[in-house]
C-alpha cells in the first residue's frame, strides 16, 4: 500500500554576475542527473529563513543574506516505491554575503555549479527551479 507524505522546504534563487547557483541531487536512481535550487527541508521549530540559510551553507559553502520571499510551490508526486509525496517549497531570492563555493560531501547534493541561464536548456533542471528562474529573471 502507498504511503503519502507532505514536505515543506525552503530554497533560495541567488543570482551573482549574471549566474544562478544551482546544486546537483546525489541520488543515483536519477538519470540524467537533476539540477535544483539551493535548500531543503525545514526542520521541526526551525524557520523557513533558517533553512534557507543553514542549507545554503551546508550544500554550496556559501553564506547568503537578505531573504526575499518570491513565490511559494506546491506540487504532488509518486516516487519510485510507489509512495506520493506533495511537496511545498518556500522561495526566496537571496544575495551573497560570503564563502568559498564547494560542493556537498554526503548529502542530498553532490555539486554546487554556477550556471548562465543561457546554458540551463543544456542540464536537467527541476521544474520548478526552472520557472522561478525564468520568473527572477524576468523571462
Amino acid at each position: 500500500m502507498s504511503k503519502q507524505h507532505t514536505s515543506v522546504r525552503a530554497y533560495g534563487i541567488l543570482v551573482h554576475h549574471d549566474h544562478v547557483l544551482l546544486v546537483r541531487s546525489s541520488s543515483a536512481q536519477i538519470n540524467p542527473p537533476i539540477w535544483w535550487l539551493p535548500g531543503g527541508g525545514i526542520d521541526f521549530g526551525e524557520s523557513p529563513e533558517q533553512t534557507l540559510l543553514r542549507e545554503f551553507r551546508e550544500e554550496t559553502g556559501l553564506s547568503v543574506k537578505d531573504p526575499v520571499l518570491f513565490d511559494v510551490a506546491s506540487d504532488v508526486r509518486r516516487r519510485p516505491n510507489g509512495d506520493r509525496i506533495h511537496t511545498v517549497r518556500v522561495l526566496y531570492t537571496v544575495s551573497l554575503d560570503g564563502g568559498e563555493l564547494r560542493d556537498e560531501v554526503t548529502g542530498t547534493t553532490d555539486q554546487a555549479q554556477w550556471f548562465k541561464p543561457g546554458d540551463l536548456n543544456e542540464v536537467n533542471v527541476a521544474e520548478y527551479a526552472g520557472r522561478a528562474i525564468q520568473t527572477a529573471l524576468g523571462k
